[in-house]
């Protein structure tokens, strides 16, 4: 194999961003220049959208502006209700978003180009709706209202959504540094299925949707659910331990750990980790957080590997109260930010995206006619 035809263009360069890096060796994660810590301490989620959307940081004013504007865009059309309603409860929670964002598509069509930073915001500002209304209604909640304004931030709106009160503050931060983990990552299989769509001159739903389609694979998205249901199935710390070993034995593959990226560990990972560590507050999420622990030790001691975002991402959505099953259409929420920042970047500077494929079919060979074949 070529290295021009390394198999999941691993290693090839497939164009050019100025949106985000991992940096040469993947020992950090920038937004825009600026280091995933510095956000994750610092910053909101909507500040990350606006500096992913506009390339700098808002001021205070320019920050307060754009989140009244998500505020007054989370409402969901009536057509839109009534398909969330007709999405049957126990589908993936993916096929909603993919659904609904489809759906907005055909409500509110992008007829011109211009219209694009309205649709990423609309698109922001309404998942969070689409996703639990169709929750809560099936949950028994009937037609629950989205475009209340008592909540400012996303995360604060989507554990309201959740909860059906209002989230402590820790809760509502944990989930918004969560968000900024989750809200960029470079040529990601979604994000440059999202810029292949761009490409071909579409329009910004259909972009969105591939996006949501190609993190619905288990090999992109759903990689923190897995961990989660791993980490549950061990009662205890030492439990774990010899269980991990013993799947390590049999070559079973442990969710959470290893990065295609990442060779020296993820810099999200930490960060999401402390997260979870705050939130264990009571003893049975106490002895969570030390199983996980215990398998983060073993995976380092056993095989040199270290966990990814998802892995302690699992723990703290779990410890959020967040079903696992909407953890992965969490993921959606946020990277739709990154994303539509691709879309705009593709957009800015676009040529189709059509690369080439190695041949290594039989050689040219005759046609022989139906009647003369044995």
């Amino acid at each position: 194999m070529t290295e021009a035809t390394k198999a999941g263009l691993e290693g090839i360069v497939a164009g050019k961003t100025s949106i985000s890096t991992v940096g040469k060796e993947g020992l950090d994660l920038t937004y825009r220049g600026y280091s995933i810590h510095d956000l994750a301490k610092k910053a909101t989620f909507e500040e990350v959208i606006f500096l992913l959307l506009h390339g700098e940081l808002p001021t205070l004013t320019q920050l307060n502006e754009f989140i009244d504007q998500l505020m007054s865009w989370r409402s969901l059309p009536p057509e839109l209700q009534t398909v969330l309603k007709l999405i049957p409860k126990d589908c993936n929670p993916m096929d909603v978003l993919r659904t609904g964002c489809s759906m907005l598509g055909t409500l509110e069509p992008e007829k011109s180009s211009s219209l694009q930073l309205t649709i990423a915001k609309r698109l922001l500002a309404i998942m969070p709706s689409m996703l639990l209304f169709w929750y809560q209604y099936h949950m028994g909640k009937g037609s629950i209202e989205t475009s209340s304004e008592s909540e400012k931030t996303i995360a604060a709106h989507i554990l309201h959504l959740l909860y059906g009160h209002p989230a402590s503050p820790s809760q509502i931060r944990a989930l918004d540094v969560a968000l900024i983990l989750h809200a960029e990552h470079e040529f990601n299989a979604s994000t440059f299925t999202c810029r292949v769509i761009t490409s071909t001159l579409s329009d910004f739903y259909s972009a969105i949707t591939g996006g949501i389609c190609a993190l619905r694979g288990p090999l992109h998205g759903g990689a923190d659910e897995a961990a989660m249901e791993q980490i549950i199935q061990f009662k205890s710390a030492d439990e774990a331990e010899v269980g991990i070993k013993s799947m390590l034995t049999k070559k079973e593959k442990i969710m959470g750990f290893g990065h295609r990226v990442y060779k020296y560990g993820d810099p999200r990972s930490d960060i999401i980790k402390e997260w979870a560590k705050k939130l264990s507050d009571e003893p049975s999420k106490k002895n969570l957080f030390a199983i996980a622990e215990r398998i983060e030790e073993v995976m380092f001691r056993e095989k040199h590997l270290y966990p990814n975002v998802d892995f302690y991402s699992a723990l703290t959505y779990h410890f959020l109260g967040i079903p696992t099953f909407l953890f992965t259409p969490l993921f959606v929420i946020s990277r739709t930010s990154g994303w539509c920042a691709h879309i705009f970047e593709q957009r800015a500077n676009n040529r189709l995206i059509r690369p080439i494929a190695e041949y290594v079919g039989p050689l040219p060979k005759p046609f022989i006619p139906i009647e003369e074949r044995n």
